[in-house]
Order: C-alpha cells, then sequence, then structure tokens
C-alpha cells in the first residue's frame, strides 16, 4: 500500500471525529486497492490506530464500505439538490444539475469511483446504495420537471433518469478522457444537448 499512516496513536478522539478519520482513511486505501485488495490493517496503519480501535467503529470491511458509500451518495444528491434549487430558471437548472455531476467525479477525493466504479457491484447491499443515490438524484429532478413542466409523475421521471444518465455517463468519460476539454466547456456541451430535448416541456404558466 502507498502512503504513510497518520500519527494519531494513542490521542483519544470523540467518537465522530474518530469515526470520520477512519472513513478517511479508508477511502484511501479503498480507492488505491480496491476493495478486495484492501485490508483492514491497511486501514487501521494508514489512520494510525489499532484494529480493534477500527473495529469498534466498524465491525467489517463491508460495513465500513458501506458508510462511504451512503456517505458520498448522500453528498451527490445534496449537490443535485442544490443545483436544482440554485435558479427558478429551467435552462439554468440543467446546466447545474450536470455541473454537479461534472464536480463531483473531479473532486480530488476521487469519491466517484466508490460509488460509480466500485469493484462490489454484485454485493446487494453495495447495489441498493448505489442506487439509492442515483434515485435521490433522480427525485429531486423529478420534482422539479413535475412542478414546472406540467407533467405527471411517471413522465417527469422518465425524463429525470434520462438526464441523470446523461449526466452520469458523459462525467465519467469526460474524466476518464483525462478531461481534454475545459469542464465548464463540457457542461456547457452536454446541458446544452440536454435543454435542446427538455425545452420541449415549457414551465406550465397558470
Amino acid at each position: 500500500m502507498t502512503g504513510t499512516a497518520q500519527p494519531n496513536k494513542g490521542i483519544r478522539l470523540p467518537r465522530d471525529a474518530r469515526r470520520a478519520q477512519l472513513l478517511e482513511a479508508a477511502q484511501y486505501v479503498f480507492v488505491h486497492n480496491g476493495y478486495h485488495a484492501a485490508a483492514m490493517d491497511d486501514i487501521a496503519e494508514r489512520a494510525g490506530v489499532s484494529k480493534p480501535v477500527l473495529y469498534q467503529h466498524f465491525p467489517g470491511k463491508l460495513e465500513l464500505y458501506l458508510a462511504l458509500l451512503e456517505t458520498h451518495g448522500n453528498e451527490l444528491v445534496r449537490r443535485v439538490r442544490t443545483a436544482i434549487e440554485s435558479t427558478a430558471d429551467n435552462k439554468l437548472r440543467v446546466r447545474a444539475a450536470i455541473g454537479a455531476f461534472y464536480e463531483f467525479v473531479a473532486s480530488e477525493d476521487q469519491a466517484f469511483r466508490l460509488v460509480f466504479e466500485s469493484d462490489l457491484r454484485g454485493e446487494p447491499a453495495v447495489e441498493k446504495a448505489v442506487e439509492n443515490s442515483l434515485s435521490g438524484c433522480i427525485d429531486a429532478i423529478t420534482e422539479a420537471v413535475t412542478a414546472d413542466a406540467g407533467l405527471d409523475a411517471a413522465r417527469a421521471r422518465l425524463l429525470a433518469v434520462g438526464l441523470v444518465g446523461l449526466a452520469q455517463v458523459t462525467a465519467r468519460d469526460w474524466l476518464d478522457e483525462q478531461q481534454k476539454i475545459p469542464r465548464d466547456e463540457a457542461v456547457n456541451l452536454m446541458s446544452t444537448l440536454a435543454w435542446k430535448g427538455l425545452a420541449g416541456f415549457p414551465l406550465q404558466t397558470p
């Protein structure tokens, strides 16, 4: 494993602070080693704690991984919901929502790899955690589309699924291609593509 252990052995931290420290260490190990190659010994060493301390907070590697997925999944949903609520202009909403995905995948902590590129997707609990994060994003967009486009929930949700799919897939491809296009330009390209379709469902006025 690369990296050095953090010098925290012997320091007693409040429970929440210790949990955050352990999650940070686990994220580094999972991102760099993958789930299957990661070991609790590596995580404890990275955090600068003993294995018993690690097990006091997380009974096993899967529980630790799921805690990270939930944390980052909730953060993605928060970003998308904040983007949607940042403006009443539908065109700007589309851009902001797509931009939220690009910002998420471009974050230096590589949290997106845990959410979208897990080597544990065959595990039902992991699959459910990933689905929950995407569903949260879809729900946020569905609410806006239902209110502003005058569509019923089923049709609004299908449009939201399409927008989330476009944002997620293109953002990951943009990153894999070494960000050859500046992020703002990439977001503009994709939001223009999405808006050309969503503009067919204009804001309904009383």
